[in-house]
């Protein structure tokens, strides 16, 4: 089932979400509702805050991208309670967008390498060091569960760039060729 997409100044896409456990309630079925929302949206990856949940649950499917970035041919990947728990001191920077911020792209500066820990859709534990365009994909994922959107990260000069477009969001003020769901106004 396709959910809505919560857009920038839902209430929820602030809220730190909380860890979930192997008897949440029809799990199995939100991770394919997420997937199919997510390709509804054509999005590589979304949050669970995303769709109105305040829940540490990411989905994300880098195929779309195999044919720049073959090692991706394929991966489809769900990560439960996860956690960045370090990062490397190297950093690189490539432009962002978030269906939760539809027609906004910005250059955000993230760490080149991430520990992760997390929890595959089976519950099995994974810590793991991941780099590349995965790396960056987890990361912006994963800021949706600490209450952060890809703005957050810019620099002020360029958030003052994107006032008028973040505040026309935030009073549900767009155009998108997916289901959303509009921000309060």
């Amino acid at each position: 089932m396709i959910l809505p997409i919560y857009l920038y100044g839902q209430p929820v896409l602030k809220k730190v979400a909380e860890d979930i456990t192997p008897e949440y309630p029809e799990l199995k079925q939100l991770i394919e509702n997420m997937f199919e929302t997510m390709y509804n949206a054509e999005g590589i990856g979304l949050a669970a805050p995303q769709i109105g949940l305040a829940i540490r649950l990411v989905v994300i499917d880098l195929d779309p991208l195999s044919e720049d970035y073959p090692e991706y041919k394929d991966f489809r990947g769900v990560y439960i309670n996860a956690h960045i728990v370090e990062t490397s001191e190297e950093t690189n920077s490539a432009e962002e967008g978030c269906l939760s911020l539809p027609g906004i792209h910005e250059k955000v500066t993230r760490p080149a390498r991430i520990r992760v820990q997390y929890l595959d859709e089976n519950f099995v534990e994974h810590d793991e060091w991941v780099e590349g365009f995965l790396a960056r994909a987890m990361q912006h994922e994963f800021d949706h569960l600490e209450g952060k959107v890809f703005s957050d990260r810019i620099s002020p000069l360029r958030r003052q760039m994107n006032k008028s477009r973040l505040n026309n969001l935030a009073r549900g003020n767009v155009n998108c060729a997916y289901k959303v769901k509009r921000a309060l106004r």
